[in-house]
């Protein structure tokens, strides 16, 4: 720590960075989620005087996910922004899938990419710049799974070892991985781990398990999925995203902080709402953290999944790289309790991604179109 008050240690440095990211000969908007990452870099425009903000927030009201845009609203009426919200129909949405996977390039399965994308492209109407808070939680120890049980680690260390008892299994496993993925897939899948692994081993022996934790996210989750749909959803529309925290002058600061002013077992990223709580509405950081999810289990259902069912079980690169048991049983699970939105989602990004990049050549932002109309052509 460079000074003794670390309080005093993180003003110095957020008003170091952030008055540099700030620079821009256009005026800078801010996609505003409702949490502590979005809501403290709101505060930090105002604080360091920018006047004229914009914020963009987006959700999905009546969805079994909920959202907070009521609190995103309450903060942008508390600092007096110009705010606009979306709150996107299924099928504005999905017809924009396919611009997702093409601006991603890379195979990626999150579904947040839509709204990423829908935030980007109202935000580029006004705006050429705008900040996101993309880094906060891994900077600052935000997440839930960094406060897991020892006793919980080290049962999962036993049975997955290599990383502490953290990222031990992946999103898909046990008997839906067996019976969905095809052969070659089966064998990409026993060695998914081994950079994880390989990482975790490397770093210095002295460091806790949550410094580890947030090393691992930070080298590997951050710059492979979250940063990557931040940068290329962004720029498909044309807008320049700014993401403060994982400047690598926070990153180093938060990473080296001692574990207990980040997180304790009930609460994470502690320092940053104590040093925040001196600008900001002094109930906010009062709320559990939510997070942001996509309602992906909403849209399939009726004869919209009976459609995506007969388009991925007559798809060639599925097939090719799935087993059909595997896909239907997907969609019988989905049938019956919804549980399966987000594989079967992730199942019709690799299909258009197949079509786009591997079985042609697209060189431009695809148009509004409904996906399995698109695979079905």
């Amino acid at each position: 720590m460079r000074h003794a008050d670390p309080i005093a240690s993180l003003d110095s440095l957020m008003e170091d960075v952030f008055t540099q990211h700030q620079r821009a000969d256009v005026p800078i908007g801010l996609f505003l989620s409702g949490g502590v990452d979005s809501t403290v870099l709101l505060g930090l425009m105002r604080r360091y005087g920018m006047e004229d903000i914009h914020t963009f927030s987006i959700g999905f009201p009546g969805s079994s996910v909920g959202d907070e845009l009521d609190v995103a609203t309450r903060l942008a009426t508390h600092f007096g922004t110009h705010h606009r919200v979306i709150t996107p129909e299924p099928d504005a949405l999905l017809s924009r899938l396919l611009q997702t996977v093409w601006a991603a390039d890379d195979l990626m399965r999150d579904p947040a990419n839509l709204p990423t994308l829908l935030l980007a492209e109202e935000a580029s109407k006004t705006m050429k710049v705008v900040f996101s808070g993309e880094g906060g939680d891994e900077s600052f120890a935000g997440y839930g799974r960094y406060r897991t049980g020892v006793a919980e680690r080290l049962i999962k260390s036993c049975l997955f070892p290599g990383t502490g008892g953290f990222r031990a299994r992946g999103d898909l496993r046990g008997s839906m991985a067996n019976q969905l993925l095809g052969p070659d897939l089966q064998a990409a899948r026993a060695h998914w781990r081994t950079p994880l692994i390989e990482s975790w081993k490397a770093y210095p022996a002295s460091w806790s398990a949550l410094q580890k934790m947030q090393a691992l996210d930070l080298e590997h989750a951050l710059p492979n999925n979250l940063l990557v749909k931040a940068d290329r959803m962004l720029m498909a529309q044309g807008v320049e995203g700014r993401m403060p925290f994982v400047d690598r002058r926070i990153v180093e600061w938060g990473l080296m902080l001692p574990d207990g002013l980040k997180s304790d077992r009930h609460e994470g990223k502690k320092i940053l709402k104590q040093w925040a709580a001196d600008f900001m509405p002094t109930e906010h950081f009062a709320a559990k953290k939510r997070g942001f999810y996509v309602p992906v289990n909403d849209w399939w259902r009726g004869d919209r999944l009976a459609s995506l069912g007969q388009i991925l079980l007559n798809n060639e690169s599925i097939r090719r790289w799935f087993n059909p048991k595997g896909v239907t049983l997907a969609l019988a699970t989905q049938q019956r309790s919804g549980g399966a939105g987000r594989l079967l989602m992730s199942l019709l990004q690799f299909a258009l991604w197949h079509r786009l990049f591997v079985e042609s050549t697209v060189t431009e932002l695809p148009g509004l179109v409904d996906p399995l109309t698109y695979l079905n052509e």
